[in-house]
């Protein structure tokens, strides 16, 4: 029997999910020196490259460019994509097992965390993963509807989610209508009434999560005021001079930004530190205002700094909340999840079936789902290239398990004989091309189909 990683055995790897982890990590793949290799990308949309495109602003378009690079790798042809696919519901592991020598999973954090306080679960109060899915047309949110009419919205966490969705609040309607937002979104945003957005944050302007370049991009808009609390901006203790430098770039925008005080304009975004939700309540079965506490900052014991509260309470008016407290994976069948920390457990992106036990032969994680939701697009290609060294290592020891069968059509007989349609990459390119030339007639950069079945509808029947 062939050597496995040889020409005659090429290793075969199986990627589930098309997003940016999921590229660079078949990216590693194919640069591994001496190795053959061939890659099957599977997502469970028709549509590849995920949070680039379900997940970046519509303002953001220099970003999504990184989709370029992707598809230089899916028309590898090493490379292919398996699209519209969910594993768990139309293939199960060990059907993908059997194909593959080795399956890394690259699914993400699908879901969000809860504040646990009372009226969370209110009308109008969402997540904004829902809100962000909603104006990027992805296929999940697209038939969520949000009440623009109210005016003022809470926007709950101080991460880029969080500036993102406020950013797309506050600008002018206007300044989207030559991107990829989606249609019934944009003319949800021109009649928006929203004249206030309650950006809140529990600890300091230090610790804040978002990047400087983030919260100058709100601090510049020409249809918004940032407002800042100087006393909430102020360091309590803290010298500006212990800070790193992102935090202390951070810290001394928004506290030159609080000399400004209220500005000119209708629309505020006001900025506030050093306060938490306490409750959102209701009137006539809705969200009309929420509770916040006070906070102060003490030592965390680990070199850092909590919120704590105060007992010191204040009420805002407010009739939309969109809740950024963080993201968690959604449990897979077949696959193992950690309920506490929300994702895949792990040993250097080798899967264990819980914290502590020996990695399963085989079995990898790479982005989010490996990690936690944390850092930025481009952040996934070294936390890839980690996972795809210890997969290297696994081949170097002998450890990874050979498929019973490996073969490229192997993968294709099993979704034939399942009748599943499963999208390639050329079916992907002529959506694509048709968003584009739809974006041409309408002024935009694409109109994107946000329905499935209407993906499927516009493809030439098979």
């Amino acid at each position: 029997m062939a050597e496995l990683g040889t020409p005659e055995r090429p290793l075969a790897v199986a990627i589930v999910g098309a997003g940016p982890s999921g590229f660079y990590a078949a990216e590693a793949l194919l640069k591994a020196p001496g190795i053959a290799v061939r890659v099957d990308l599977f997502d469970r949309l028709p549509t590849p490259y995920g949070l680039v495109r379900g997940g970046v602003a519509p303002d953001h378009q220099k970003i999504k460019n990184v989709a370029a690079v992707y598809e230089r790798t899916a028309q590898d042809p090493r490379v292919r994509f398996f699209g519209g696919v969910k594993l768990g519901v139309d293939f199960t592991i060990e059907e993908l097992s059997a194909r593959h020598d080795a399956v890394i999973y690259a699914v993400g954090c699908e879901s969000d965390r809860h504040m646990g306080i009372p009226g969370e679960d209110l009308p109008g109060s969402h997540s904004a993963t829902e809100f962000v899915g909603w104006y990027n047309g992805h296929p999940d949110h697209r038939e969520r509807t949000f009440d623009l009419s109210t005016g003022a919205v809470a926007v709950v966490g101080v991460g880029n989610v969080a500036i993102d969705v406020t950013r797309i609040l506050a600008r002018d309607a206007k300044d989207l209508e030559q991107t990829d937002i989606a249609a019934y979104a944009l003319d949800a945003l021109r009649k928006s009434g929203v004249k206030t957005v309650w950006l809140l944050g529990r600890r300091g302007p230090a610790e804040a999560a978002y990047s400087p370049a983030e919260i100058e991009e709100i601090g510049e808009l020409t249809s918004a005021d940032l407002v800042v609390n100087p006393a909430e901006a102020a360091l309590n203790g803290q010298p500006l001079e212990s800070l790193d430098a992102a935090a202390r770039k951070k810290t001394e925008y928004v506290q030159e930004h609080s000399k400004k005080g209220e500005g000119s304009r209708e629309r505020k975004v006001r900025l506030r530190f050093l306060v938490s939700p306490a409750e959102i309540v209701g009137e006539n079965g809705r969200v009309s205002a929420m509770r916040l506490e006070k906070n102060k900052l003490e030592s965390d014991g680990k070199g850092g700094l909590k919120a704590v509260g105060t007992g010191v309470f204040e009420t805002i008016k407010i009739g939309l909340v969109l809740r950024s407290v963080g993201y968690r994976g959604i449990p897979i069948p077949g696959v193992p999840f950690d309920e506490k920390s929300g994702h895949i457990p792990h040993v250097s992106g080798r899967v264990v079936s819980a914290p502590g036990q020996p990695p399963l032969p085989g079995r990898f994680v790479v982005g989010w789902a490996k990690r936690g939701p944390s850092g930025l697009i481009g952040t996934n290609r070294a936390d890839s290239v980690a996972t795809v060294n210890s997969l290297l290592a696994d081949l170097k020891a002998g450890t990874l398990p050979a498929s019973a069968d490996s073969s490229l059509e192997a993968t294709l007989r099993l979704f034939a004989d399942k009748k599943i349609r499963a999208l390639s990459f050329v079916d992907w390119q002529m959506l694509d091309a048709l968003e584009k030339a739809n974006g041409t007639k309408a002024g935009k950069i694409r109109e994107k189909f946000t329905r499935v079945t209407d993906m499927l509808a516009a493809l030439p029947p098979r």
